[in-house]
């Protein structure tokens, strides 16, 4: 049942987002839309000596998209790059592919959108945040790093 997805924690993280903050000079900036529902990410990133050192982000999103991009929000200072491209790859696993959730205390509370991945239409708005950010990633040239690193 649909109900079921709006669980007091996921309705929590979604009130909990932050306020919409975009940055002035960041060093890239990515915009996510769902097809599906039109939910829309932006996201802002500075990054330094390879973490990301601020973060502004506007999403104009469902309940489960504002609760994906809420726990990013409150975590991600500090992360970086090849953590941010295997917790994509993570969440694209739990949804899409019934794996599990990320893990570790920085990204544990993504544990509670586990139940989305029965409802595939949902999939592509909770997913935007990571999307984004990973966009952002990409133009600053960390994807090749990313990369190399696995190898």
């Amino acid at each position: 049942m649909l109900s079921e997805l709006y669980t007091g924690g996921v309705l929590d993280a979604a009130a909990a987002i932050p306020p919409a903050r975009r940055l002035d000079a960041p060093d890239a900036s990515a915009t996510k839309v769902s097809r599906v529902c039109g939910s829309e990410v932006t996201v802002d990133l500075i990054v330094e000596d390879g973490r990301i050192a601020d973060f502004g982000m506007e999403a104009k999103a469902c309940a489960l998209g504002q609760a994906s991009a809420s726990i990013v929000a409150r975590n991600i200072i500090g992360a970086e790059a090849e953590e941010l491209y295997s917790l994509r790859d993570q969440m694209r696993a739990m949804l899409k592919e019934n794996g599990g959730p990320p893990t570790g205390e920085r990204w544990s509370d993504l544990a509670m959108l586990q139940p989305i991945r029965e409802y595939p239409q949902r999939h592509a708005s909770t997913l935007l945040v990571f999307e984004a950010v990973c966009a952002c990633l990409d133009r600053l040239g960390l994807d090749q790093l990313s990369s190399d690193q696995r190898d």
